[in-house]
């Protein structure tokens, strides 16, 4: 599995990566890479207008709003 953290450094982008890295160590799953994406370009490519974004496998999970860590651990479980 692949999460990416789509966003430019923000508060609320780097809020976003500690409940991912938190999520995945709650999930006991090893097999998650996290990957940050800060390039403007990459993001639009989501077809993202607002970050912070989350992005798991290739598919826009959440644009523009910071999702808890449980709901985070939600959509890794799933």
């Amino acid at each position: 599995m692949k999460i990416e953290i789509l966003g430019t450094g923000c508060k609320n982008c780097n809020k976003l990566a500690e409940n991912v890295v938190k999520a995945v160590f709650l999930s006991g799953r090893e097999d998650i890479e996290i990957v940050k994406v800060e390039d403007m370009m990459e993001i639009v490519k989501y077809g993202v207008m607002r970050t912070p974004a989350l992005v798991i496998d290739g598919t826009v999970k959440v644009t523009g709003r910071l999702p808890d860590i449980k709901e985070i651990k939600d959509m890794i479980a799933n």
